[in-house]
């Protein structure tokens, strides 16, 4: 049964060596399709490059909210120019916010209302990065969409309660669970992962990070293990493995606008449009 990785970050050094071998693995596990999730605008080339050797990998690029000193009067272009520049590009991100580390709030703010420009102008989703700051980052969203205009995208990672999920359910977005769901102590990410509506559910790995139940002793987590999160999903709603994996990948193929043979697109300019 076919599954897709929403998030994933194949660039980081703890990957470096041995990328066929764990693409054989993700694809005997019957994952068909991964999101490449973007940290800073700068390490999109290295994204590129990896695209380039696995056809089933799709890009996004952002800024993460904890790098806001790489934030500059010329990033948002780069990030624009570049979702332009290939189209293999599915989503704006990962950006948001995240209070638990950081006191920026403001120009996390300002950043975060950017990458929702950019993802506006070109019909694009975002991947949200949200950690200590729902009330805030819910705000923002609604005030986005009441001013500007509408915008779509995934709650990644999610380890909020039901009362902040049903909040960004109610503005239209996906919900993404990784390996914490499967942690023993996270009951109320478990019971948030319970109430979202089937046709608005996601997983990933966020690997190399958060390996999931029963493999959460390998230290780094790979696209692979979506399965475990995936089958833990699945029982938490006391519903078929086949049925949660079907569902997901056709959830992550619409928000995504992936191809249903999950073969990539040509590199070409991405048409912008407004509205």
């Amino acid at each position: 049964m076919p599954l897709v990785d929403t998030h994933v970050h194949l660039n980081f050094d703890a990957f470096a060596g041995d990328l066929d071998d764990l693409a054989q693995a993700w694809r005997e596990a019957g994952v068909v399709g991964l999101v490449h999730s973007c940290v800073e605008p700068a390490e999109f080339p290295q994204m590129q490059a990896i695209a380039d050797r696995f056809p089933e990998l799709y890009l996004a690029v952002g800024l993460h909210p904890l790098d806001m000193d790489k934030w500059s009067a010329t990033t948002a272009d780069q990030i624009r120019q570049s979702a332009m520049a290939d189209q293999r590009v599915v989503a704006i991100g990962e950006t948001g916010l995240d209070f638990f580390k950081a006191d920026d709030g403001d120009i996390q703010r300002q950043a975060f209302w950017s990458q929702l420009t950019i993802a506006h102008e070109l019909g694009l989703p975002v991947i949200v990065h949200c950690r200590d700051a729902a009330q805030a980052t819910a705000d923002l969203l609604r005030q986005f969409q009441q001013q500007v205009g509408a915008v779509q995208g995934v709650m990644h990672c999610w380890a909020g309660s039901p009362e902040e999920t049903q909040w960004f359910l109610d503005l239209g977005f996906y919900i993404s669970f990784s390996g914490i769901v499967t942690f023993k102590n996270a009951k109320t990410i478990k019971a948030s992962a319970q109430m979202v509506p089937l046709d608005r559910l996601l997983v990933e790995t966020d690997c190399p990070f958060l390996s999931p139940v029963p493999v959460r002793k390998q230290r780094r987590n790979q696209p692979a293990f979506v399965r475990h999160v995936a089958t833990h999903v699945a029982d938490l709603r006391q519903i078929e493995f086949e049925d949660l994996a079907a569902m997901t990948t056709q959830n992550a193929r619409a928000l995504f606008k992936l191809p249903d043979d999950s073969t990539h697109l040509p590199s070409s300019p991405r048409l912008v449009t407004t509205g």
